[in-house]
């Protein structure tokens, strides 16, 4: 491999494509706005303006100019890696830049058309009974190719100390059940029928094959979309938690022949599962009865088709584009495909691009003030759980007791996965892909059963967002959010705590909104609230359902109030515990307590939070976010946790002919 051959095949990744550098600023503001009127406006009007979504994108936010330097960042490192892959002595740099050619080689691509996936087609051409349908599947999810069901392991909610085997709905292409049963979605479910129909044509099939099987695609999946929950449903961890031992499983589910399935995934000996949805697989059942095993067999070509289309030729990429990019979300033109290939090899390797990215990237200052913004607002929760008027010392106890043992881990991991036994090959994209997904796949299917290994990361280092988990009870800041508009070691200690401390105390809160609050110090789904508490804190939430719920994002489209609850009560808390951090910080550094850009420390902090939620959005993406996404629209988070707090009309009154915000003032935590 020579690298004059790679920069003649390469679009290699030019200076003119480095992104603007995301930031906090004021002349971001319309300060025509009145803040009490359209907050939002206020802190984001000029920005909104002058920052249209471009056509490789759905939305633009904040978060998508941060990721956006990232994958620069990233592609630059790869492209480097990729011009000595040859004589690299580092094997995770020999490693993504090996998978790097491969993606970016579109000429060989091309020429081998659906090629790559003859052998997993085969698997399903060699179906001849419900018993070889259920091997094929084994075989299919081993790829990482959804069908069915989904099937993972995961820490289990009831014993935290180890991992369990989960087996829950799936098997739908479309976003969730809304998108097969709901009038509003009808034009969509025809647009898919007919994108089924155009790629399996593509794939050979004659006109009348196409027409017939996308039909009977659709009906099988709608039949599958009848028995799904909803994901409000799916919000609720005590539901979706359903241990059954293996002879229980094999009375209630007979046709699914899980052992088989079981056994071709590599989990022969397992004693128990856990079924997050029973009535789905009761169904799904009853359909492997009835539904002609032809039509099964059609349904999982369609899911290999389907998944495998980013990676094949280009027809097959511009048809997968056309539907799930252009006419599910509206966007109007494909990413360059060096930043396509970046975000696969993030989401393959994620943790051998991301050593190298921290490498480069990230200094240890970032995490010392981070940790020590996090130790500041932790104080303030901890003090607002122990005085908290609506609450009883016996649930008290218990929620000190579950905080005190909260974990944070900031920028990347202890360690790194070790991808080494995954063969990466120049000349085999999709086969790179699959042997990443399988390896993901078996890594976690061989630790059912075992111990948590608590150092272990749900997020990449160089992504841009942040989370919770209730059942290790800890908040994760990678590496790649930890960067302006967030979080700027430039800027006064106001617009960090508003951007960066808001959404760390967000994810401290979310140990307890309406899910969170369900786990216990040990991170088991566990009742430790009194009634009386519980019903207290139901009343509180039910005024953030009912304020959200309101909100008309579109011409007759609401938010949805209980899908967005948690994250909901998260902003609010989120912001009102960061704001108390704040006064407390500049009580003690008074000389800290100073107009910059004529606006005040409390008036910069709020302007902080709501200029990292900056974003424009396309309908259609709005649209699927309203109906999928447990968080509500950007525009609505950055104003409404702002106008709920008390200090609002304090802060903001001298600036606001109004004066007062136009929403009745709520705080749970």
């Amino acid at each position: 491999m020579r690298i004059d051959h790679l920069k003649g095949k390469f679009p290699l990744i030019g200076e003119d494509e480095k992104p603007e550098d995301p930031k906090f600023s004021v002349e971001y503001m319309n300060h025509s706005v009145d803040p009490a009127e359209n907050f939002y406006e206020y802190s984001n009007g000029k920005w909104l303006e002058t920052h249209p979504i471009p056509p490789d994108h759905s939305y633009w936010g904040a978060s998508s100019e941060l990721n956006e330097r990232n994958r620069y960042i990233l592609g630059k490192i790869l492209e480097r890696c990729a011009l000595s892959a040859d004589k690299e002595a580092d094997p995770v740099r020999r490693m993504v830049g090996t998978f790097f050619i491969s993606a970016m080689e579109r000429e060989k691509i091309d020429a081998l058309k659906f090629k790559p996936i003859e052998k997993i087609i085969n698997v399903v051409e060699g179906i001849n009974s419900s018993e070889d349908l259920i091997i094929a599947l084994s075989k299919i999810h081993l790829m990482g190719i959804p069908g069915m069901f989904s099937a993972d392991s995961e820490i289990d909610e009831k014993n935290s100390s180890i991992y369990s085997f989960y087996i829950e709905q799936g098997g739908l292409t479309l976003p969730n059940r809304e998108y097969y049963l709901l009038d509003s979605f009808k034009e969509i479910r025809e647009q898919y029928r007919k994108h089924i129909e155009n790629m399996l044509v593509l794939y050979g099939y004659d006109d009348a094959e196409g027409e017939d099987f996308s039909a009977r695609i659709l009906n099988l999946e709608t039949g599958l979309a009848k028995s799904s929950r909803s994901p409000v449903e799916l919000r609720d961890p005590e539901k979706n938690y359903n241990r059954m031992g293996m002879k229980d499983i094999e009375e209630k589910f007979p046709e699914m022949k899980f052992r088989t399935y079981f056994s071709g995934i590599g989990l022969g000996d397992l004693d128990y599962v856990i079924a997050g949805q029973p009535e789905f697989f009761q169904n799904l059942g009853r359909m492997l009865k009835e539904v002609p095993l032809e039509d099964w067999k059609i349904y999982l070509k369609w899911k290999i088709i389907s998944a495998t289309a980013p990676y094949l030729h280009s027809e097959a990429e511009a048809e997968n584009f056309d539907f799930f990019h252009r006419k599910l979300f509206d966007q109007k033109e494909p990413e360059k495909r060096w930043k396509t290939a970046v975000s696969v090899i993030d989401s393959h390797i994620g943790e051998a691009i991301g050593k190298l990215y921290v490498e480069e990237e990230f200094g240890e200052d970032s995490r010392k003030r981070m940790n020590e913004m996090v130790e500041d607002l932790k104080e303030v929760f901890m003090e607002r759980l122990k005085t908290l008027e609506w609450m009883s010392d016996a649930t008290k106890e218990k929620a000190i007791e579950k905080f005190k043992k909260f974990r944070t881990k900031i920028g990347y991991p202890s360690k790194f996965i070790d991808y080494s036994p995954i063969r990466i090959e120049k000349d085999d994209y999709l086969g790179n892909v699959l042997r990443s997904n399988e390896f993901k796949f078996r890594r976690r299917m061989v630790r059912v059963n075992k111990p948590v290994d608590r150092e272990l990361w749900e997020m990449t280092p160089p992504t841009v967002n942040a989370y919770f988990s209730p059942t290790e009870n800890e908040i994760v800041f990678p590496a790649g959010i930890l960067q302006p508009p967030f979080f700027d070691s430039t800027l006064d200690d106001a617009v960090n705590y508003g951007a960066t401390g808001g959404t760390i105390a967000h994810e401290i809160t979310h140990g307890f909104d309406d899910e969170g609050r369900k786990y216990d110090a040990e991170g088991n789904i566990k009742e430790w609230w009194t009634k009386e508490d519980e019903s207290e804190f139901m009343r509180r939430s039910k005024k953030v359902v009912e304020l959200y719920s309101a909100q008309e994002v579109l011409p007759g489209l609401h938010v949805n109030g209980e899908l967005t609850l948690g994250e909901n009560i998260a902003d609010i808390g989120g912001v009102s515990i960061a704001y108390e951090a704040l006064k407390r910080r500049l009580r003690k550094h008074p000389e800290m307590n100073v107009k910059i850009d004529g606006l005040t420390p409390e008036q910069r902090f709020f302007i902080g939070w709501a200029q990292s939620w900056r974003m424009n959005i396309r309908d259609q993406t709005l649209k699927w976010q309203v109906s999928n996404d447990p968080h509500s629209p950007d525009n609505l988070r950055s104003e409404l946790p702002v106008y709920v707090h008390e200090d609002f009309e304090k802060v903001f009154g001298e600036l606001s002919k109004k004066g007062h915000s136009k929403v009745e003032k709520i705080k749970i935590w």
